[in-house]
């Protein structure tokens, strides 16, 4: 099991560095000075997804569904492996959720200021 949490200690790191890309907006005609400002306090807005609550439960979710077919398919080895790989995938889900969230919430503040959301 500590092989399992080792893994996902990795892959929620290696997940969590991704870097939230800024939506696509059409410049013309914005002054790139208030875009900038909004852009940031729209950032900041996102920035209030609740990320750790999302990423624990699904990792939780995902241990206990590969536990569970761990148990039905194999041993106590194969229910450890089990439950570590499903928290892998699980926190991975949930990060990637956590990052949809974000880009959609400034996505939405940008666009009820005025701005073209081209993507």
């Amino acid at each position: 099991m500590r092989y399992s949490m080792l893994s996902l200690l990795i892959c929620l790191t290696v997940v969590g560095g991704c870097v939230q890309q800024p939506p696509i907006v059409d410049t013309k005609g914005v002054d790139p000075i208030r875009y900038e400002t909004d852009l940031r306090e729209c950032s900041e807005y996102a920035d209030q997804v609740q990320a750790q609550s999302q990423v624990a439960g699904r990792a939780a979710g995902g241990a206990a569904v590969g536990g569970i077919l761990g148990a039905i398919f194999g041993n106590s080895q194969s229910v450890a492996q089990g439950a570590g790989a499903g928290a892998v995938v699980g926190g991975a889900k949930g990060t990637d959720r956590v990052y949809r969230q974000k880009e959609q919430v400034v996505r939405r503040c940008l666009g009820h200021r005025g701005y073209r959301v081209l993507n």
